[in-house]
């Protein structure tokens, strides 16, 4: 382990809204982002990348009936699936995708993001969390020479910014939060700078007949 992540791992101990995985049920960015998800009754979701289904059973409580799905299923209900590959779903089959720290893990996040749009129901929502590289946190290390790469999650692939999701999902309403700690504000104005997390709600406009055809794997560069 780096002196840099040793370092993180310590001050992830202190009780500091920055999005870590230790408060990954409590954090502010989670909150919002489950704040935006409606009355499911008679309404399918997708869980994509369930690990323990703590969010699964929250969105099941919202009257969803909720597929779960992981790379590695630590969840009783949930289904292995690779989120890298075309996802085995039908066009406009589900009413919400929730995906939690989970596209900066991916491959091409281009590509299973127009997969997410392919399965979703027209007017269907697919909401996204993810850590914000462009933070003035995260910023401020790198100008002192420590990247991200050697603080972050090893498994994380990409290294995600507002205007990189903006790109990836057009259209879609952006949220952050600031400050960390006592009374932390949702925001959207400076939320790139500001927020720890991206929280992105991605409306689905798709005519009701329309088909999307996955898109070709690419490449999303990371920053």
């Amino acid at each position: 382990m780096t002196l840099g992540r040793r370092s993180i791992k310590i001050l992830k101990k202190v009780p500091i809204d920055l999005g870590q995985y230790e408060l990954r049920y409590s954090t502010k960015g989670k909150q919002i982002a489950f704040g935006l998800v409606g009355d499911g009754t008679g309404k399918e979701a997708l869980d994509l990348g369930c690990r323990d289904g703590y969010w699964s059973e929250k969105l099941a409580g919202k009257g969803y009936q909720v597929t779960s799905v992981d790379l590695v299923p630590q969840y009783a209900k949930a289904i292995r699936v690779n989120a890298d590959l075309a996802l085995p779903f039908a066009e406009n089959e589900f009413d919400l995708v929730w995906c939690a720290e989970v596209i900066e893990h991916l491959r091409d996040p281009a590509f299973t993001t127009a997969e997410v749009r392919r399965i979703l129901k027209p007017g269907g929502q697919f909401i996204v969390t993810t850590p914000n590289q462009g933070c003035w946190i995260f910023q401020l290390l790198e100008k002192l020479g420590v990247s991200s790469a050697t603080i972050e999650n090893e498994e994380h692939q990409h290294f995600l910014t507002y205007p990189m999701m903006a790109k990836l999902l057009p259209n879609s309403v952006l949220y952050g939060y600031f400050p960390y700690i006592a009374y932390k504000r949702t925001i959207t104005r400076f939320a790139g700078t500001l927020s720890p997390t991206i929280v992105a709600a991605y409306g689905n406009q798709k005519p009701v007949r329309a088909s999307l055809a996955p898109a070709a794997p690419g490449s999303l560069q990371a920053r």
